[in-house]
C-alpha cells in the first residue's frame, strides 16, 4: 500500500489508477498534517453492500428485477 499527498496525486494520477487496478490500495493524504483522507481500492475488492430493509413492509413484502431490467437515470427521475 502506498501514500501519496493530494498533489503527487494529480501529478501521477494515470500512474496510480494503473497500480490500483493492478490490485494495489492507494491512499491520499492531505494538508501539513498529512491526513488520510481516502483510500482507492480495486473494485473487485470494494465491500458488498447488504441487501436494504423495504422500510415499514421490511419482513412483509419483498421486490426482484428480472436479469434484463433496464432503466436509465432519466427514466427513474420521471416516475
Amino acid at each position: 500500500m502506498q501514500t501519496v499527498q493530494v498533489g503527487e496525486f494529480k501529478a501521477r494520477f494515470s500512474e496510480i489508477i494503473d497500480a490500483v487496478r493492478a490490485g494495489e490500495t492507494v491512499v491520499v493524504s492531505y494538508g501539513r498534517g498529512h491526513e488520510n483522507v481516502a483510500a482507492l481500492i480495486p473494485y473487485n475488492q470494494l465491500p458488498a453492500s447488504e441487501p436494504r430493509a423495504l422500510g415499514i413492509l421490511s419482513g412483509q413484502a419483498s421486490v426482484a428485477f428480472a436479469p434484463d431490467f433496464e432503466m436509465t437515470d432519466e427514466e427513474f427521475l420521471r416516475a
